[in-house]
């Protein structure tokens, strides 16, 4: 047998690998985090939690739902990178119909879903592909940058104000390069992730906020706090096999954040943060289905 096919043998089954390796990885995540919310059972005070704070937390799931609609936006400029023209609320419908697949074990049945819907309405096949491959680079990139926010909690000594003038700057640097060698489409794709991660990190925060009445080190690095939010989200995102990230997510807040914040407030704020998202999905889930109906009316 050659090389190559060899090569091409082995694929099918290195991918099955990473797939139940990264469901392995979301199940000790989910066991672990479920253990330490026992552990701090008695030390979790759900009595904070009275009309105003409930309130808070709704608000911040429609602003979550709400913020999807960027990543629609971003594909559909995806798409007319790749010569398809697509309307908001033709782009909207589909990604947010197919989006809540993301839930099913696999953490691929979205992206299927979406090329199945958008070739069923007379798009072409390898467009469609082309921008699940982009989303997914640009989208990784994006999120990666925010990793420079991180720096001060993994460097000791390291000002906050360094992390935070290099992420801006790296930031203006991608965006402007994107927009003058590949197309403004592409890097307008590329500011819509951005905010719509900086306002994911903001909701993580703002949970916090709500929660901790006495940080570890005084006030809360609000801005290293955003950054290991999305990066933790990252690192949920691109694990095979991890159904919305789940599990591992929250295991990498534990690791990036221990020390920073008490567990038993963080553990309570991912529970929360996680219950934000899931109902913000639905939302958008919910936004997408209205949206289809007025299009066939």
């Amino acid at each position: 047998m050659s090389a190559s096919k060899l090569k091409i043998a082995m694929h099918p089954n290195l991918k099955l690998g990473l797939h139940w390796g990264g469901t392995a990885l979301a199940i000790v995540g989910i066991v672990f985090v479920a253990l330490r919310l026992r552990d701090y059972g008695t030390e979790i005070d759900f009595t904070r939690f009275d009309v105003t704070a409930w309130s808070v937390m709704m608000g911040l799931t429609m602003i979550y739902g709400l913020s999807s609609l960027m990543l629609a936006l971003a594909w559909r400029d995806l798409l007319q990178q790749f010569g398809v023209s697509a309307s908001r609320r033709w782009a909207i419908k589909i990604y947010g119909i197919s989006q809540i697949a993301r839930y099913v074990p696999g953490n691929i049945f979205h992206l299927t879903g979406r090329q199945a819907m958008g070739m069923s309405a007379g798009i072409p096949g390898w467009p469609l592909a082309k921008s699940a491959v982009w989303e997914l680079g640009l989208i990784s990139i994006t999120g990666g940058l925010f990793g420079l926010l991180v720096m001060p909690l993994i460097v000791q000594g390291l000002p906050v104000e360094v992390g935070t003038v290099g992420f801006v700057v790296v930031m203006a640097i991608v965006a402007v390069l994107l927009w003058r060698f590949i197309s403004p489409l592409v890097a307008r794709a590329f500011g819509w992730y951005a905010v719509f991660l900086t306002l994911s990190g903001l909701l993580f925060v703002g949970l916090l906020e709500l929660l901790v009445e006495n940080p570890v080190h005084g006030g809360l690095p609000w801005l290293s706090l955003l950054g290991a939010y999305v990066l933790a989200w990252l690192i949920g995102l691109v694990t095979p096999g991890a159904p919305a990230g789940l599990g591992v997510r929250e295991l990498v807040l534990l690791f990036l954040l221990k020390g920073v914040v008490g567990e038993a407030d963080l553990l309570l704020a991912i529970v929360l943060g996680r219950l934000v998202t899931v109902a913000g999905d639905v939302v958008f889930f919910t936004i997408a289905s209205l949206n289809y109906h007025l299009l066939k009316e």
